[in-house]
């Protein structure tokens, strides 16, 4: 039977040790990556969820401007109508 040297057990024994003793600083390294990385997309989602509505604002504004600016032009344009049928009947 062979035995084994003092030497080479306390090598390997002292690996495995700092494998185990590394394993928790590797997994919340991991952590606060996984955590980096998800608070980077909410902030970017929530960029690109401002710019939207800044989008729609946008558009109501100027949906809103442009029937401002068309009322004189129907109430132009029923006046005439009313004029044109009362001139007609007449």
């Amino acid at each position: 039977m062979s035995t084994v040297s003092s030497q080479i057990t306390d090598a390997v024994t002292q690996s495995n040790v700092k494998v185990v003793g590394e394993a928790p600083a590797m997994a919340m390294g991991s952590l606060y990556q996984t955590m980096a990385h998800s608070t980077g997309l909410m902030f970017e989602n929530s960029v690109n969820s401002q710019n939207q509505q800044n989008i729609l604002g946008q558009t109501a504004t100027t949906q809103g401007v442009m029937q401002i600016y068309s009322l004189d032009t129907v109430a132009d344009a029923i006046s005439i109508a009313t004029m044109l049928q009362a001139s007609a009947q007449n």
